[in-house]
C-alpha cells in the first residue's frame, strides 16, 4: 500500500486509537430529502467538529459543505435507483475517478448487493472501482447493502464482507448482528458498522458499544445522529465510546447530563 493510500486511511481511521466515527449523510442519493437532512448544510455544520470523516454525495459536498472545513470525505460514488423502485440493487458507478480527485475525496463508497438480483454487476463495479482507487491512491469503502429478501445474520454478513475485501475494498461498512465476532474474524480489512434506522438514543449507544467491543473499528452513523433531538450531544456520546473507551452506560449518563435530562 503506497503512501497516499495509507495517508488517506489514517485521516479516516485515527492512528492514535485505531478507531473511526464517520457521519453518514448520503441518504438523499436514493431517498431524496430525508427527514433531518432537508437542509443538509445546516444539519451537519454543528457536527463536523466531532466526526472523523463525512460520508456524502458530490452534489451535497459541492453545494453546502464549507470547503474550509478540514474533514476527510468518504464520497458516495454508486447510485442510479430510487425508493420508487422495488429493486435498489440495480446500481452503477455514478462518479468518475477524476471528479472524486477534484473534490479531494479521501475514500470512495460503493454498495454491493451480495445475493441480490444484481449481485454480479455491483461486485464487478466494486472491482473496477478498486482498480481506479489503487491507481490514484484512494481507498474504497464497500457497503454491504441488504435488500428486503436478505437476512442480516452472521452467515450472510460474513460472506458479504469477505467478498468485498477479496475484491479489494480497504474498508467495509456492514450491519451489527449476533455473532458479529465471526464477521470481523473472517474479514481481513477494518469494518465499520452502519447505524441503520433511527432508534432510541440509549439503544444506539449500546449498538456502538457492542459493535466496537466485538471488533468493529468504529461506526458510520447517520439517522441515529442527525434525527436525534440532540444531534451534537449524540455524536459526542458516540465518540466517547469509540475513541475514549467509555461503556454505553457511561456514555448514556454523559448524554443525559449534556441534554439536561439528569
Amino acid at each position: 500500500m503506497d503512501w497516499g493510500m495509507r495517508n488517506r486511511l489514517a485521516g479516516i481511521i485515527k492512528p492514535d486509537t485505531g478507531r473511526c466515527v464517520m457521519l453518514a449523510i448520503d441518504h438523499g442519493y436514493f431517498q431524496g430529502p430525508t427527514t433531518g437532512l432537508e437542509r443538509p448544510g445546516e444539519a451537519v455544520a454543528p457536527l463536523l467538529g466531532y466526526a472523523d470523516a463525512l460520508m456524502l454525495t458530490r452534489g451535497v459536498l459541492r453545494n453546502v459543505i464549507d470547503p474550509g472545513r478540514r474533514i476527510p470525505i468518504v464520497l458516495r460514488v454508486s447510485g442510479g435507483t430510487s425508493i420508487l423502485r422495488d429493486d435498489l440493487s440495480d446500481e452503477d458507478i455514478t462518479v468518475s475517478i477524476e471528479d472524486a480527485i477534484r473534490v479531494n475525496a479521501s475514500a470512495l463508497a460503493l454498495s454491493v448487493f451480495v445475493g441480490g438480483p444484481h449481485e454480479k454487476e455491483t461486485l464487478t463495479n466494486l472491482a473496477k472501482l478498486c482498480d481506479e482507487g489503487q491507481r490514484y491512491g484512494i481507498p474504497v469503502l464497500a457497503v454491504t447493502a441488504v435488500g428486503k429478501e436478505m437476512s442480516r445474520d452472521a452467515r450472510y454478513l460474513r460472506l458479504a464482507c469477505r467478498i468485498a475485501a477479496e475484491l479489494g475494498a480497504q474498508i467495509v461498512k456492514t450491519y451489527y448482528c449476533e455473532g458479529f465476532e465471526k464477521v470481523v474474524g473472517g474479514c481481513p480489512v477494518p469494518i465499520v458498522i452502519a447505524g441503520g434506522k433511527k432508534i432510541e438514543e440509549r439503544d444506539a449507544l449500546k449498538l456502538a458499544y457492542v459493535a466496537v467491543s466485538a471488533g468493529a473499528v468504529g461506526v458510520d452513523m447517520g439517522r441515529n445522529i442527525f434525527q436525534s433531538k440532540w444531534p451534537a450531544q449524540m455524536i459526542q456520546a458516540v465518540r466517547s465510546i469509540v475513541h475514549d473507551g467509555k461503556t454505553d452506560a457511561q456514555a448514556w449518563e454523559e448524554f443525559q447530563h449534556a441534554t439536561g435530562r439528569s
